[in-house]
């Protein structure tokens, strides 16, 4: 059995969902953060402003700046409700339609009598568009949080700003919980770029699709064929009875990840191809792999589902 993300006609387009401009608190404006993503060989972007009074709840209209191979994805970063430690949810919505409805959110602290982070996100993706749970770990968000976070379609599992601004990049021990827990979630890896900063071309997604177009590149990423990278190529997954066989680039190290303590690794030197035996997930429900490089980057499969 071969995954999705590498099974379905296609290429891989190389994208960033997760980012900042003067229409909110970025530096660069949304012409200049385009063309910088351009510039560095990125197939799309998403332009992801906060979406809140202070900056009149802006959706950026990007369409002035797609052409010759590149495209753009209208988003947001939506806040509303307050999490358990009390701070303001931020949530990810890519392909937020032009005319969605603002929540009352004056700004970055909670307010009462304004919709629940939860109810915001499912009116999200009520409205066309893919949701990520944001920054889990910057944002002190709890399992009990995340589980909340019914209309999620992601989690944010690799965010550079939150790595370069707070050394507070990860969400994959959210995202195995989720998973060990029944819930079908895929991964993201993410920029959320501000460029105050060392916060850009650090981490993104690979999206498997038949042409590089706003619709389809979301409809994509809602059925999960797209892997994350911070570097490394995954070319490949195939999975057997037994094994699993995972081509890439070259790397130093393949792993296995799987509910619980589950977990095979293989080290090596520029690996492009690596097998490694299942019988340590008989009791895990589903799998995902990870590459890692000599330079210590990574490359994250989307969970597989071993049912």
């Amino acid at each position: 059995m071969t995954p999705d993300a590498f099974a379905a006609p296609g290429r891989f387009f190389r994208g960033n969902l997760h980012t900042h401009s003067t229409l909110s608190d970025g530096a660069l404006s949304p012409a200049e953060v385009c063309r910088r993503y351009r510039a560095e060989g990125y197939d799309f972007i998403s332009l992801t402003d906060h979406f809140v009074g202070l900056f009149d709840y802006p959706i950026a209209d990007t369409t002035g700046f797609r052409g010759n191979g590149f495209t753009t994805i209208p988003g947001a970063e939506l806040h509303s409700g307050a999490m358990s430690n009390g701070e303001l949810w931020h949530i990810l919505a890519v392909g937020l339609p032009a005319d969605f409805a603002p929540s009352h959110s004056p700004s970055f602290v909670p307010v009462d009598g304004q919709e629940t982070g939860p109810e915001l996100a499912a009116r999200a993706r009520d409205a066309g568009a893919f949701v990520a749970v944001a920054h889990p770990q910057w944002s002190g968000l709890t399992l009990a949080d995340a589980r909340s976070l019914e209309a999620a379609h992601a989690v944010e599992v690799y965010n550079h700003g939150c790595a370069t601004g707070a050394d507070r990049p990860d969400g994959l021990h959210t995202l195995d919980l989720l998973l060990t827990e029944g819930r079908h979630l895929s991964l993201v890896a993410t920029d959320d770029a501000h460029f105050h900063g060392p916060d850009h071309f650090g981490g993104w997604v690979m999206v498997k699709a038949e042409e590089n177009a706003p619709e389809t590149l979301l409809e994509a990423l809602k059925a999960g064929r797209h892997y994350s990278s911070q570097g490394p190529e995954l070319r490949g997954i195939t999975l057997g009875a037994r094994e699993i066989t995972v081509d890439c680039s070259a790397v130093g190290a393949v792993i296995v990840q799987g509910a619980g303590t589950a977990a095979e690794v293989l080290h090596g030197i520029s690996m492009t191809q690596a097998t490694l035996p299942l019988s340590r997930f008989r009791r895990s429900p589903w799998i995902r792999v990870t590459v890692i490089d000599r330079a210590g980057r990574r490359a994250w499969s989307n969970p597989i589902w071993l049912n």
